[in-house]
Parts: structure tokens; C-alpha cells; sequence
């Protein structure tokens, strides 16, 4: 979809196969997924804006390929699934939201996620990692996502104009990400039937503050908060991870190391090359 190669760097893996295809076509996935212990379903339309752009795309990946996986897949059979912590919209009167707190999402996105999730707790082996907002580097880029958009324009702007700059949102690395799932695939008896919020915990912060860690390696960056405007995103909430952490996951990179490595990826990358919209 995206035209790239972010496979290449494990191709040299002789435990790696690769098939070219569409999770959407049940004739190319039913031989697939019989043939798999696990399962970890990636292939998404990830994000409000390009699930908005494109819902019939969005709809079909995110949501009815992962139906017509449930039909295929034997009781025996392990799904790690991720989720997202956006279904929460806003918590509660403190913006505070853990496992049990109700869902209120606001997008496309969110809405396919909470159905799915619903579903995927219906089979006796599976684990839902509702992910907070991923940062950092990897082989398959995204400058949109917030932290990674906020340090870009610092590389590159110098300035950014900040609305509704209290909202606050969780955080996590992509690296931190891959490891929760190395954590579930290492742990599964203890975790699976259960859904965990995976974030970082030092990184409940509103667009203020993450500017201002930002500003910390970039002096020189700039930010103003609108008198007057609202955030097309309205998400607004402090998300708990104490359930995933009590489990013996912890984060292995802080905010400030994904700061710190994206300011030296953004001298290579433009935006007209890499983001979801």
C-alpha cells in the first residue's frame, strides 16, 4: 500500500516466509491462518484521518477481515490483537481511564477497533493490547502520528500553533510496542482472556507539556497557544497501565529517547514521502 519494503532488514531470516496478498480475500487467509499457533493481525487502516478518507477500505481491513479470521481460526489457535486506548474519547470527570472504564470512540477507527475487540474476546485464546499513541523510528514511518508530527515541525518549522493544548494522551515507543507483544507470546497462560492497556506511564501529558519536552533538544522551537479554535481530535484522557505492568511488562524507552531519535531521523525523511495521509 504504501510502495516500501519494510520487510528488508529480515529477509536474511531463514525462519521468515513471505506471502504477497490481501487479508480481505478469504481464499488466500483460510490456508494461512490454519497453518499459524499464533496470530497477530497488523494489517490495518490505522488513524482517524485515513480511515475518514477511505472508510469502505477501512471498514473491509479493520473490521470484516478480522471477522472472517474469527471464523477461521481453532479454539487451540493464539490471537494477540491490537487494539487501541483512543476508544476511551474522553474519561472520566479527571480524565482517568483504566481496562474498565467505558468506551467512547469518536472515530471510524475507533469505533472498528471496539467491535473487533468485542468479538476477540469471545475466543478462549486471546489477548487485546489496546495501545496508547505510538512514537518513534521505524522501517514503516508515520510523521502523523503526534509525537513524531510535533517533532517534525520542530525540525523543520521551527514553530507550531498548539489548539486546545491542555488535551492530554498516552504515549508509548514502537520498540515498547513490539516488546508487549514478545510479552504476551512469552506469557500467554497468564494474560490471555484479558485486555491491557500498553502506554507509557511517565507519558500521560497534554500537547503543552509535549512541546515543552521537545523544546528541551530544541531550543529554538516555538509553540503559541490558540486563543480560539478546537482540535478535530477531541480525545482527552490519562490512560492506567498498571494492569500490564503487574504482569512483569515494563517500557524500555522514554519519551525522550524517541525525541531524541526522531530529530535525527527527520534530517533524512519529508512528509511527502511518509505519514497516512
Amino acid at each position: 500500500m504504501y510502495r516500501q519494503a519494510s520487510l528488508g532488514h529480515v529477509c536474511a531470516d531463514p525462519k521468515l516466509s513471505l506471502v504477497r496478498g490481501d487479508v480481505r480475500i478469504e481464499s488466500a487467509m483460510k490456508p494461512l491462518i490454519a497453518a499459524a499457533d499464533a496470530i497477530i493481525p497488523l494489517a490495518a487502516y490505522v488513524g482517524a484521518p485515513l480511515c475518514a478518507r477511505d472508510p469502505v477500505g477501512a471498514s473491509t481491513t479493520n473490521h470484516d477481515a478480522i471477522e472472517m479470521m474469527m471464523r477461521h481460526v481453532s479454539p487451540s489457535q493464539l490471537i494477540l490483537m491490537p487494539t487501541t486506548n483512543s476508544a476511551y474519547g474522553t474519561g472520566d470527570e479527571n480524565n482517568y481511564c483504566d481496562e474498565n472504564s467505558p468506551l467512547k470512540p469518536m472515530s471510524l477507527y475507533a469505533i472498528e477497533k471496539v467491535k473487533v475487540e468485542e468479538r476477540l474476546m469471545q475466543h478462549a485464546n486471546a489477548i487485546s493490547f489496546r495501545l496508547a499513541t505510538v512514537f518513534g523510528m521505524s522501517p514503516r514511518m508515520r510523521i502523523d502520528l503526534l509525537v513524531n508530527d510535533f517533532t517534525y515541525r520542530a525540525v523543520n518549522d521551527r514553530f507550531i500553533v498548539l489548539f486546545e493544548a491542555h488535551f492530554k494522551r498516552n504515549y508509548i515507543h514502537v520498540r515498547d510496542v513490539c516488546r508487549a507483544f514478545l510479552h504476551g507470546l512469552a506469557n500467554f497462560d497468564a494474560l490471555r482472556g484479558q485486555i491491557y492497556n500498553v502506554g507509557l506511564s511517565s507519558a500521560n501529558i497534554s500537547k503543552l507539556e509535549l512541546c515543552q519536552r521537545i523544546a528541551l533538544q530544541l531550543p529554538d522551537f516555538t509553540f503559541l497557544e490558540a486563543p480560539l479554535g478546537k482540535d478535530p481530535d477531541q480525545r482527552n484522557y490519562i490512560v492506567s497501565n498498571a494492569k500490564i505492568e503487574a504482569t512483569g511488562y515494563s517500557t524500555a524507552y522514554t519519551l525522550d529517547d524517541g525525541i531524541r531519535e526522531l530529530i535525527k531521523g527527520f534530517v533524512m525523511l519529508k512528509n511527502s514521502t511518509y505519514g497516512n495521509i
